[in-house]
């Protein structure tokens, strides 16, 4: 069984945001590979909204993203399940709008909701999709690119696109969708060799 979680924040304040790539990404899913219309079930005991397909359970957690291991520890609790079997979608920052890059372990490159995953399971040895939603540069500037400041990463990753990005933004959630359906039907490296 592979848990797929899209990290993400819940509401309808933050549907669209950068943040919730993750959210995007698994409503597609659950749309495409299941074989009769989906509906989510919330569930309490993990505080998320799941639907199960299979051997396959789709998540999006009804924490807020700095949290994500708490229904991330539930869930692996709960199903008995590895960290090797969790799959992980989450926004990146460092990368361009439109790139995937899919890893099996390693650190959380600053993203919280990452972070607090690998807290609850005192493991890094899960899968991630990270999708990139922009670079989160400030431009332009004498020397250069230059990092955000810490407020305004978070104001970054809580913006919804814009509207010159919605193509990119289409197609990243499509491609994503592909590599995920790719990494279940045909094997992880599959996916690996030909979206990183």
């Amino acid at each position: 069984m592979n848990i797929i979680v899209g990290l993400g924040n819940p509401g309808t304040k933050f549907e669209g945001t950068r943040h919730n790539i993750g959210f995007m990404v698994v409503d597609l899913l659950a749309r495409e590979i299941s074989s009769s219309p989906t509906r989510w079930q919330s569930d309490r005991q993990t505080e998320c909204e799941l639907v199960r397909i299979g051997d396959v359970i789709l998540v999006k957690p009804q924490v807020f993203m700095n949290n994500s291991g708490l229904a991330v520890g539930k869930l692996a609790r709960y199903y008995k399940t590895s960290p090797e079997h969790i799959w992980l979608i989450h926004d990146d920052i460092d990368l361009p709008l439109g790139k995937i890059r899919i890893r099996e372990k390693g650190g959380s490159g600053g993203h919280h909701g990452v972070a607090s995953v690998m807290h609850a399971l005192g493991s890094d040895a899960f899968i991630r999709f990270r999708l990139g939603i922009g670079r989160g540069k400030d431009y332009p500037s004498a020397s250069g690119d230059r990092n955000l400041h810490h407020r305004s990463v978070i104001n970054f990753v809580l913006s919804r696109f814009k509207e010159r990005e919605a193509g990119s933004l289409k197609h990243l959630v499509h491609r994503g969708t592909e590599a995920v359906r790719m990494a279940l039907t045909e094997g992880l490296d599959q996916a690996m060799n030909r979206y990183n």
